[in-house]
Order: structure tokens, then sequence, then C-alpha cells
């Protein structure tokens, strides 16, 4: 092994810094774009559905690319992926704001949105893995604290800056505000992130199991995505999935008999691996409902503005910013494990009091609701982030990387279609046990659509109710090769 401590702990604040500059983007980017839909719409002449291209495609290309990338960097190292993932994002965005404006073509947009996508899986992929690599063990909470507080920053404030952009400029700028930002990090990450090879490196790359993987997921995302808009017996949907179930079984079990996987999926044979990883796909589940459904609730119940409703929801960003704070502050003084208990008590807590909403809720309680489900996010990532990337091997440490960010953005979009599928038929089947129809009071249709939220929110808490279970059942040990640091 390379003796690299010195070098590394010179570096620590820049390579913090580098990794957090990822994380805003991927953040920023998450929630910059979807605000100016309906501008983009317009300036094309498109309509709702096809817009959505412009959020579909990114998504679908980084679900599709984000193990593959994880697995490369096992291979040739973080700092060239890192780094060209970056330059590649940042010249994506670039033309996602040019080519359109040269050419007129939507398609143009679409195409410079992949390589965006592929660019943003790359950089994605392995944030978390550098800070297992390059963070020595006494500031790895910290650091992943700081990093999340920057993700829920770029979240935060995606949706306030990307109005004013469209606004005030065009939509092309919420794709050129990135590229300065790439820029500082590409120069900073090339100065400050190690180029170090472990003697055990991983050599080879499965190929098959690259387009098993991408192709799979591509469709099964696609399927979920358009299952509302298109239908759900429809035989395009209902043919993606099944490709989709047919690729994704055939990737694992081929998976299971090669010995340089893309997915090490053994890792699982472990109970509290399993647990953990559980915990974050079930998180970011559970997350889905409330941050899709809600603004709904808002504007049709509440009569909340777009702005108002806007301010509301930031609440939930905010109150996870600062648990990211105190999450790395206490990661290493209490242990991974009991904070990321106390973070999903506090979550279910939150789930709890948001099933109770009702026609007159005050804005209070709907803050006060957010409040204690952002606190509970942010406390509860920081911990499970860094069990699970301090409980595999050192030599997987891109692949579990990139594991942990698909199970971050993936489950939001089935989360999305599986909650809006429970409001619209809970919705219907109240009203029609109840014998109301559209032509009832409109106090009466809104104590329907208010049943409605409380049904698809009831989801949540369940799985809140799960997700301490996961918690409490697991035992976290940090992997061997993390007990001595210099091991880089």
């Amino acid at each position: 092994m390379v003796n690299t401590s010195g070098q590394v702990k010179n570096r620590n604040i820049p390579l913090i810094i580098a990794i957090s500059l990822a994380t805003f983007m991927a953040a920023l980017d998450g929630t910059i774009v979807n605000i100016a839909l309906p501008t983009i719409s317009e300036s094309f002449a498109l309509s709702s559905t096809s817009v959505s291209w412009v959020a579909t495609i990114y998504l679908l290309v980084m679900a599709g690319c984000v193990l593959i990338f994880g697995k490369i960097s096992d291979i040739i190292g973080f700092k060239q992926v890192f780094l060209s993932g970056f330059i590649l994002f940042t010249f994506g965005s670039f033309i996602c704001g040019f080519l359109p404006e040269i050419t007129g073509s939507f398609l143009t947009l679409v195409g410079s949105r992949a390589l965006q996508g592929v660019g943003g899986a790359m950089i994605t992929a392995i944030a978390p893995a550098m800070v297992t690599a390059f963070i020595p063990m006494n500031m790895k909470g910290k650091a992943m604290g700081i990093i999340m507080t920057m993700a829920g920053l770029g979240t935060a404030i995606g949706p306030t800056v990307g109005g004013f952009l469209t606004q005030y400029l065009s939509w092309h700028w919420i794709f050129y505000i990135n590229v300065p930002v790439g820029i500082i990090a590409v120069l900073l990450g090339s100065r400050v992130i190690p180029r170090i090879q472990l003697q055990d490196r991983i050599r080879t790359f499965d190929k098959a199991g690259a387009i098993l993987i991408f192709v799979g997921l591509g469709f099964l995302l696609y399927g979920f995505s358009e299952g509302s808009s298109l239908g759900w017996t429809s035989p395009v949907i209902l043919g993606s999935l099944v490709i989709a179930v047919l690729l994704l079984g055939t990737f694992i079990w081929k998976e299971l008999h090669i010995p340089d996987p893309i997915l090490e999926v053994r890792l699982f044979k472990n109970r509290t691996f399993l647990f953990i990883n559980l915990v974050i796909f079930l998180v970011f589940f559970s997350l889905s409902g409330i941050s899709y459904l809600l603004p709904f609730y808002l504007k049709y119940v509440g009569g909340y503005s777009v702005s108002e409703a806007g301010l509301i929801l930031t609440s939930l960003s905010v109150a996870m910013m600062i648990a990211g704070i105190i999450a790395g502050m206490l990661y290493n003084r209490i242990g991974g494990r009991v904070l990321s208990i106390i973070a999903a008590v506090i979550l279910l807590a939150g789930y709890y009091l948001i099933t109770h909403l009702r026609v007159d809720t005050p804005t209070s309680y709907v803050v006060a609701c957010l409040l204690c489900i952002g606190f509970g996010l942010g406390l509860i990532i920081t911990p499970v982030s860094n069990m699970i990337m301090t409980g595999a091997p050192r030599k997987y440490q891109g692949m579990v990387s990139s594991l942990t960010s698909l199970e971050r953005f993936a489950p939001m979009s089935i989360g999305i279609a599986i909650y809006n599928i429970i409001f619209i038929q809970g919705m219907s089947a109240i009203a029609k046990h109840h014998d109301i129809t559209r032509n009832a009071p409109a106090e009466i249709q809104l104590k329907v659509l208010t049943a409605g939220f409380d049904l698809a929110f009831l989801l949540s808490f369940l799985v809140g109710i799960l997700i301490v279970i996961l918690t409490i059942m697991a035992r976290y040990e940090v992997h061997p090769d993390y007990l001595n640091e210099d091991a880089v």
C-alpha cells in the first residue's frame, strides 16, 4: 500500500470543497430545471408531456450510467472519472443552453441533456467514495455532513434561482449557471484530488453487465415515469416493465457468476449491508410522495400562490442543511447506528404529523411537518452513507458509492408513480363510497381531495416504521480496510 496520510491531510478542506461542489451542482440541477419546463414548453410550442423529456432523459441516463462509472472508477481511479465527469457535465450544460438557441430544435436540447446526464453520473457516482478513500476516519462524519449540507442548499435554492433566471434572463441561463461552478471544480479538483492506485484494485470490466444494467434500468424508470401519462395497462408501459424485469434479472444472475462484476451482489449477504442500503432506498422512496404531492395540496387545498408554496417547501431543505451540519458533528461522538436510529424516529414523527392535514390546516402546522421531516432526513443521510461506505472493502469504494447514488434518485421516480396511484385511486374510492360526485359542494370536494393526500402520506408513515426497524436491527461494523487510515 502507498502511505499518503500527510499528503491527504493537507488537502482535506480543499478536497471537501471540490466534492461539495459536485453534490451542489447535482442537487441544483435536479430542481432548477423543472421550474423552467413550462417556459421551455412555450418556447418550442410543445405539450407538457413532450417537454418532460428534458427531465426524463437526464434521469434515465443517470440511472443507467451511475453503476457503470462506479465500477470504472474502481479500475482507473477516482480522479480521472471525477474530473472527466465535471468536464463533460460542464460542457453538456453549456450546449444545453447554446445549441437549442442556435438550431431552434428541441431534439438538440434532449441530446445535450443526455450528455449532461453522463457527466452527472460520473461525478455523482464517486463523490461519497472520495470521502471514504481520502478523508481520515475522525473527519468522515464532518465531511459527509458538509457535503449533505451543500446538497440541501442546492435543492433549496434551485427553484428560486431557476425562476429568477428564467423570468429575468431566459431559460437558457439555468444551464449556463453550471459552467463557472464546473470550471472552478475542475481546476480545484485537479490540484487536490490524490492520484492513488490500490495494489488490489480491480482490473477487468464487465461489458455485458454494463449493457444489461444500462438498458434494464432505463426501461424500468421509463415505465414508472411514463405510466401515468400513457396508462398503466398500455402495451408500451407493460412491455417496458417486463423487459426491465428480464434484463435486471439476467444482470443479477450474471453478476453472481463472474469474478469482477459491475455490482458485487454478494455484498448483500451481509445483513447489515443489506439493511442499511434498504434504509437509503426507503428514505428517498418515502420522501418522493411528500415532495411530489404536497405542492398540489398547498395549491388546491391550501390556496397558496406558487411563490408562497415554494417558500413553505423551502423549510424542508433548510432543516436538512441544519441537520446535516449537526449529523457531521455527532457522527464520531455517538456512532452511526445510534444517530441513524434517532434520525429515523424523528423522520417517522414528521411522517405521522403530515398524515393529519385538513382543509383548514394552518401554515405553521405544515411548516412544522416539513421541518421535522427535513431534520430527520438531514440527520439520517450522513450516518447511513458513511456506514455503507466503510462497511464494504476498499476495492469496492466506487461501486458502493455509485450504488448509494442510485438508491437516492431511482426510488424517487418509482415512488412518484406509486404515490400518484394511491392518491388518485384512494380519492376515487372515497368519493364512490360516500356517493360524492363532481356536482358536490366545493367544501365536500376539498375534503375528499384532502383525504386522498392523507391516504397517500400514510404510505410514508408505514415506510417510516420499517426504516426505524431496519436501523435498530442493523449491527454496524467498520470493515478492517478502514482501521488503518494510512492505507489509501
